[in-house]
């Protein structure tokens, strides 16, 4: 039956209305987690802490950028760079640029070159020169010998073990215009120590949520695909991991092993081999889904390895939950790591705000508060910034809340 309206024309769509470009899936959530201003506010903080932890030599070093001593220039700060600083400065430089140029092979790209910086990294590590003692003070005696004629500083002109033991002074100061975040027990300034310590809190997140990530996803991935027996083994297996006390192992790991060389690494790898359960439980539940699907039997029936259909076709229909717990996983392995360095069982020659925060109570029982609000703070904002993240890319992945 006719309803006597004529021949219905697309309308025409001028070029300003078009589309500018098909995005994927995951483009598409990237851009709704981002959206919120609260999930924008988190990413700014991240990214501040990144960018400190990355440049924490050249903001906060007691070395100085240029000298002028005795008549010869020189450069302390570039000749004190050592290995990981200059990885660091080499990753944030060409990721950028990749990032820039060709943003299709970004992540391929910057995989490569973070395989190839952890290679090379354990060869200096094992086969590279020693540590050098640095006397810090020899700058600061030289210019009241009247021997400099010309210095420029970092921005913050202390380094984080620059005790300051030329000016006994120092201890406990609270905060000024020379120390804007004061000093702690040992002399050292608070805010070179904040800001290199930024290093220990990204290690220990990212090392040790990717090694929770990486054993979850391959234990709960097996599970699923098989079922039967290896599904039974794999959950008692799990359940095995989730009652150990993973502080309590940690304690006592440090306690019998606590050489300061390999403590960092060990903290990160007890962290990641405890808690991988709740990733492996997220991937088992997915795959088990995805398993009876028509493109994971075509991928069967093609005859294509067991690696090529778990990781390259199952998984990306898969990593939604894994991706979500990820940054409550980050937010985890950093309450862990303070809460060590808290009660002086973390790394010890390394700055960490969970030390700087057990000094806001004095040897003589004085409360320090800028030794309690700064640490704390950074702490808060830092645990709080990734679980905020984390539920806004928990709103953007759930299909009800995009509708």
């Amino acid at each position: 039956m006719s309803s006597g309206a004529g021949p219905i024309y697309p309308l025409a769509v001028s070029p300003a209305e078009a589309p500018a470009e098909h995005r994927s899936y995951f483009a598409e959530v990237a851009r709704d987690a981002v959206a919120p201003r609260s999930a924008k506010l988190a990413l700014a903080w991240i990214a501040c802490v990144a960018a400190m932890a990355v440049l924490a030599p050249l903001i906060a070093n007691s070395n100085p950028c240029l000298i002028n001593m005795d008549g010869h220039w020189s450069s302390p700060l570039l000749r004190s760079l050592n290995w990981t600083d200059l990885a660091l400065l080499i990753v944030a430089v060409v990721g950028g640029a990749l990032g820039c140029v060709r943003r299709k092979k970004f992540w391929p790209n910057m995989t490569l070159l973070a395989a190839c910086l952890i290679v090379m990294s354990v060869v200096y590590g094992f086969f590279g020169p020693p540590p050098q003692n640095v006397v810090y003070e020899q700058y600061r005696d030289a210019m009241r010998q009247g021997r400099v004629q010309f210095v420029l500083h970092a921005p913050i002109p202390y380094s984080p073990s620059d005790r300051f033991r030329d000016e006994p002074d120092t201890r406990l100061l609270p905060p000024s215009r020379h120390h804007l975040l004061g000093t702690e027990a040992f002399g050292a300034d608070v805010l070179s120590r904040m800001i290199h310590a930024c290093r220990i809190i990204l290690a220990m997140g990212f090392v040790a949520s990717g090694i929770a990530v990486i054993i979850g996803v391959v234990v709960g991935g097996l599970m699923g695909y098989f079922s039967g027996i290896v599904d039974i083994l794999g959950m008692r297996l799990i359940e095995i991991f989730e009652a150990i006390p993973t502080l309590f192992l940690m304690i006592t790991l440090v306690a019998f092993f606590p050489s300061e060389d390999y403590r960092l690494l060990m903290l990160m790898v007890i962290i990641g081999i405890t808690g991988w359960t709740g990733y492996a439980r997220f991937t088992r539940a997915e795959y088990l889904s995805l398993r009876s699907r028509d493109f994971v039997q075509a991928a069967q029936a093609a005859g294509l390895p067991l690696h090529s259909v778990l990781f390259r076709h199952m998984l990306p229909n898969g990593i939604t939950p894994v991706v979500i717990n990820l940054s409550f996983g980050i937010a985890a392995a950093i309450i862990a790591e303070s809460t060590l360095s808290f009660l002086q069982l973390g790394v010890i020659d390394q700055p960490s705000w969970g030390a700087m925060l057990s000094q806001a109570t004095g040897q003589g029982g004085d409360f320090l508060w800028w030794m309690a609000l700064f640490p704390g703070l950074a702490i808060f904002l830092t645990v709080f910034a990734y679980v905020l993240l984390g539920e806004s890319v928990n709103d953007a992945l759930d299909p009800r809340r995009r509708r």
